[in-house]
This record gives structure tokens, sequence and C-alpha cells, in this order.
């Protein structure tokens, strides 16, 4: 930029500061646009925030009511506070129920018999524990390197068998004691010793004092200070078992924890008030809503001007978009005794455009027409055969009524065994373990009660006991059947369908006592058949639709039942709740009306940028020119100054010589 520390010299006129100026005034019009421009950009992008946030804030209660769990809500009690209840709305029902505890679940605890003198120093023995619990067997070596208490301890806790020792000091000396880490009678201890270096492996001389059996001589190796014991509790008479002293599921819905023995009644009612609660939250979040694009786009008439997104075309589609979905008759329901939300108490208030609750008749018509009710607000198949089940719909599913038919039912996997289970059969430690692998995932072992089984539905019976009594299979969520074929040989089926189900005999001890040999199952079959006339795909018992299947994309149902051909249809509902919770997603998510406003708002805010940028570059131009063009125009009136100085001295010497 060219210099103007000098400007205004020649001409005592054309300075800097008039440059200042002109610029100051060819900057201001655009200047004082683009500021305006900018701050009603920025306002419009907090008012679509303040917007955005409101609507977003009424989509949790939508999708919490368009859960059918979240409008059948139950809650249970407990007449004694030692046996506690929880409940799972998803399968739970009215019912009460008479529950006797008679033993808790405890884990085994054992102790070394001798005292030793040192944890450090002391030699214990040197050769090879092996641990086993339940269907896990370690084994931790005692060398040089930990041949002590507490190097034993810390061996046996490094080698994580499912038990953990530790180191007493008891005032007269040391001892080792051990602790099974889960409670239950599948989870006890049992030590055996192998390479004893200073005796046999049962002689109780060095290593040989830490083995442990249940059933061992009292006198010999560790002793069992606290007995590995089962949960056993009854409901309405009904036995039930557990390794600990949490009971899941043991009825639909219904889990207990116990912490004493004793007896309560348990009931389990329907909680009409919370479903209320959660329609009222609803009803307070659109309200909410309301006043927020009241706020933001009404009329004030004492001030005489409109709020900053007054007439604005976004508001009155999300108004009425919200208003159709509100106000319409859910499609599915039109010959139903509840069709819309005004039928549950939930009606408009056309001056204000808010929602109000008339809880009470709310109340009455969900206790009235339970299915109606979860049908206006949640998502809901109905089927005309009672063993098709809806499990869920899609993104894609549209309302409407879709025909079933079933080409191939689902299977469970299962093993036979090779003979019939005969009579009379007596378990010893020959023949009391099996091994199972089931689901292609799960391995777990049983070890039979050693005894003689007068039939084989006792042996039975006991088989399935102590498969019940599985941790591994409990924490796996799986299970097995046992039973009789029609050959009276023993059959195992899995819980599960489909074609990851089965039951493979991986180890049977003494196998041909039980007629059963190590074999690998069959595996079951996937449901197939159509939903609405297009091929389905089947995962187990549930047949569904992929994405692009027509109105049916993305519907599930689960096929009870071995039936196969046509099974009815089921008519889908797509709920208040349901489709409010989606409009949301859309006004919210990226691609919506809102998301869309503010993208172009910021777009406006780039374009402003970019202006301001576009005039500074002018205003520079502008500055030099002028620049340029006083410095020219001030160097010439100094040129002429000069000139006007010499001819006024020319004068001044011409007048003084002719007055000589």
């Amino acid at each position: 930029m060219s210099s103007i520390s000098s400007l205004g010299i020649g001409s005592g006129v054309l300075t800097s500061d008039l440059v200042d100026q002109l610029v100051a005034a060819e900057r201001a019009p655009t200047d004082t646009r683009l500021a305006q421009k900018t701050e009603e950009a920025e306002a419009m992008i907090s008012a679509y925030g303040a917007l955005r946030s409101a609507v977003t804030e009424l989509r949790l209660p939508m999708a919490m009511l368009s859960s059918q769990e979240s409008l059948t809500a139950f809650s249970a009690s407990s007449s004694n506070e030692d046996i506690g209840v929880t409940v799972d709305s998803a399968t739970a029902s009215r019912g009460n129920y008479s529950v006797e505890v008679t033993s808790l679940a405890s884990a085994q605890a054992l102790a070394s018999r001798d005292v030793f003198a040192d944890r450090d120093s002391t030699s214990v023995g040197q050769g090879t524990l092996t641990l086993s619990v339940g269907s896990n067997t370690v084994d931790v070596v005692i060398d040089d390197s930990n041949d002590t208490l507490q190097g034993m301890a810390n061996a046996i806790n490094d080698a994580n068998a499912g038990v953990s020792a530790g180191v007493i000091d008891t005032g007269n000396g040391f001892q080792l004691v051990f602790s099974a880490d889960d409670s239950g009678t599948s989870n006890a201890v049992s030590i055996s010793v192998s390479g004893d270096s200073e005796g046999t492996a049962t002689d109780n001389l060095g290593l040989s004092r830490f083995a442990f059996n249940t059933g061992m001589d009292a006198d010999s190796g560790l002793q069992e200070t606290i007995a590995a014991t089962d949960a056993v509790m009854s409901i309405n008479g009904v036995e039930i078992t557990r390794s600990s002293n949490s009971f899941e599921n043991v009825i639909d819905g219904l889990s207990f924890d116990i912490a004493e023995t004793g007896s309560s009644v348990i009931k389990v009612e329907q909680d009409y008030e919370s479903v209320a609660d959660r329609v009222q939250e609803f009803v307070d979040q659109f309200n909410a809503l309301q006043e927020t694009i009241d706020s933001l786009s009404g009329y004030n008439a004492d001030a005489g001007v409109g709020g900053l997104l007054s007439g604005d075309s976004t508001v009155r589609s999300i108004q009425n978009q919200l208003r159709e979905v509100l106000t319409r008759v859910v499609p599915g329901l039109e010959n139903s005794n509840v069709r819309s939300l005004a039928d549950v108490g939930v009606i408009t208030n056309w001056e204000t455009g808010g929602l109000e609750f008339d809880r009470e008749t709310f109340i009455a018509q969900l206790q009235a027409n339970p299915d109606d009710v979860t049908a206006l607000f949640a998502e809901q198949g109905r089927a005309t055969d009672s063993q098709v089940e809806f499990v869920r719909s899609g993104l894609d599913t549209e309302p409407g009524t879709y025909a079933i038919n079933v080409t191939q039912a689902a299977t469970q996997g299962s093993v036979v065994g090779d003979t019939a289970l005969a009579n009379g059969v007596v378990i010893d430690g020959s023949n009391d373990s099996i091994e199972f692998m089931v689901d292609e995932s799960t391995n777990f072992s049983i070890q039979l009660t050693q005894q003689t089984y007068a039939t084989a539905e006792e042996l039975v019976a006991e088989i399935q006991s102590q498969i019940n009594s599985s941790a591994p299979l409990d924490a796996a969520g799986q299970s097995v059947k046992v039973g009789l074929d029609e050959n009276g040989a023993l059959k195992f089926t899995s819980g599960s369908y489909g074609s990851s189900s089965n039951v493979s005999l991986v180890w049977a001890e003494g196998g041909n006592d039980l007629g059963i040999s190590a074999k690998t199952g069959t595996v079951g079959l996937d449901v197939a058949g159509t939903i609405g006339g297009r091929a389905a795909e089947g995962d187990g018992q549930v047949l569904y639709l992929a994405s692009g299947s027509g109105g049916a994309s993305g519907l599930q149902v689960r096929i009870l039942g071995d039936q196969t051909g046509s099974r009815g249809s089921i008519t889908f509902i797509e709920g208040i709740a349901e489709r409010t919770a989606d409009l949301v997603t859309s006004l919210v998510g990226e691609g919506g009306s809102l998301d869309s406003r503010t993208i172009s708002l910021n777009q406006q805010l780039e374009d402003i940028a970019e202006s301001q940028a576009a005039l500074e570059i002018r205003i520079e131009a502008y500055r030099e020119r002028l620049v340029s063009q006083f410095t020219a125009a001030d160097s010439l009136i100094s040129q002429l100054n000069s000139t006007a100085d010499y001819v006024t001295q020319q004068f001044e010497a011409l007048l003084a010589s002719n007055s000589d």
C-alpha cells in the first residue's frame, strides 16, 4: 500500500484523515448490512437450536410409550424383606405366589489341619496339586520356588481355578485356607496330589496334607469348615434349586434374591399409575414444546411484534405433522374401543394448542381395554393364529395385514443314546460323569449322585437335576431337556431352536451303563416360509423379512409349533408413540427439516464471511486508489505553489528594479 505519511503537505487539504473519512463512508453501508445479516442468521440459528432441543425432548417419553412393556407395567411386592423380588414387565403377569426358602447357597471353605510355624519359610512339600471345581480342572506345581504356605497360596490364586487360597495367622501358627469362588454344590472343590516329594498322594505327609474330596476320611487331608450348599426354595409347593441366592426368571418375569430362610407371599399387580405417569410426562413435554414454539413464533399484541420465527414455514410444518399424528385415528384400530388419544383422556386445548390429560379416564380405559390402549401408543402385531407371535417391526414396516405361510417348522437339536436305559442302574465312581457341548458354544460336565436307581425314570430325573444346576449352562442362558425316546434310550434336547441348536456328548464315563457314547448330535432347523407373499428368512423360530421387501420389510414373527402351511395373518399396528418417536427422529436427524434449515443458515454465515472478506479487498483497493489520486494531486498542487512562488518573486524583483 502507498505511504500516506506526507499526504497533504502540498495542498494542506488532501490529508490522510480525509482518506480515512472517505474510506469509512464507503465501508459503512455494506458493513452495516452484513452485520445485520450476521445478527439475524445467528439469532435464527439460536432459535432453531431452542426449537430442536424442545422437539428432541419429546422423543424420550414417546420412545418409552412406544414399548409394550411400558404400557403393561407390573409391580411386585414381598411380605418378607429377606426374600426380595424384581419384576420384568415384558413377561410378567398378575398373580399371587407362596414362597418358602429352606436353604441358602454357600461357597465351600477348607482349612489345613496342620498348623505351620512360618508362612514364608516352612516347607509344605513339593509335587502337583490338581484342583477341580465344577468342570474346570487346573494343575498347580509346587517346587523350590513356592514351597511355603504363602508360595502355595499365591500359586493357587494365579491359577484361576475357581478357588482362592490365603494364609491365616491363628496366634499359634499359620494355616492355609481355601474358598470356592462361587457358591453351590456344583462348585465344590476337589484337590488331589501327585508326585509328592515326601510320601504318597494319600499318606498325609508333605503335599498330600492338602488333598481333599467330599467323603474322605475325617482325619485326613484338609478339613471342610463350610460345606457347599445350594439355595432351595419352593413356589406354590414346587421346589427349585440354584447354586446362588439369586433365582432369575423362575416364574415369567419374576426374579428373587434371598438373604434368609423363611416364607413370603409375593403379589404381582399391574401398575396403572406408573403407566399414567408416563403419559403425563409425554403431555408435559408436548406442552413445553408448544410453549417454545409460541415464544419463537407467536405474536405479542401488546408490543405489536411477532416472534423471530413468526410465519416460518418450518415451524408450521412441524406443528402440522405433530398434529396429524396426535389427532388421527390409528390405522388398524378403526373398529376398536380405543381409536385415538381423545378416547383415553388426552385432548387438545384449541386455545393454547397444548394437551390436557384426564388421568381417571386413561386408567379406566387401560383397565377395560389394555390391548387397544397398548396398540394406541406402541407398535403391535395381532395374529390370527395363537401360535404366531409378533416380535418386532423394522424402520420400513408399514401398517397393514400380512399373510403368514410356513414351509418348514423350526426344530431343536438333540442327541440320542445308543441303547435303552435299563432299570436298576448303579452309579458309582466309574460312571458318574458326563460331558456335553450345547449349541456349539457351551461345554459343561455333570456328576451324578452315586447310588442305585430303581427305574430309568429316576435316573433321568437325576440327570435333569444335575443339568439344571450347571453353572456354565445357566451363565450362558441355555438349557437341555432330558427324556427317553420311543425306544427307551436317553435323549438330550437343546432348549433353543434352529441351525445353531445342538447337543453333543463329548465324553461319558462308563457310558455303556447308560446306553450312551461320545457322539455329535443332530443340528436343528430354522423356520422357513413367507410373509405377505414374499420369501422370508429364518433364525430359529423367528421368521423375518429383510429390507426392500415391500410393506412388511423388517417384520419379524415367532412361529411356534410344528404346523406347516397357512398360519393365518398378522396385522401390524403402528401406535401414536412409535410414529411420533420416528417423526421426531426424522425432524432432528441428519437431513431433517431442522437440520436442513440450520445448515442453510450456517451457509448464509459463510456467505456473509466471504462478502466481508471481499469488502476488505475492495475497501483496500479503494484506499490505495484514493492515496494514489491524492498523492498525484498533492504533487501537482505543490508544483503549482512552487511556480506561483517563483512568479511572485519575479514580479517583486521587477517592481523593485522599476522603482529605482
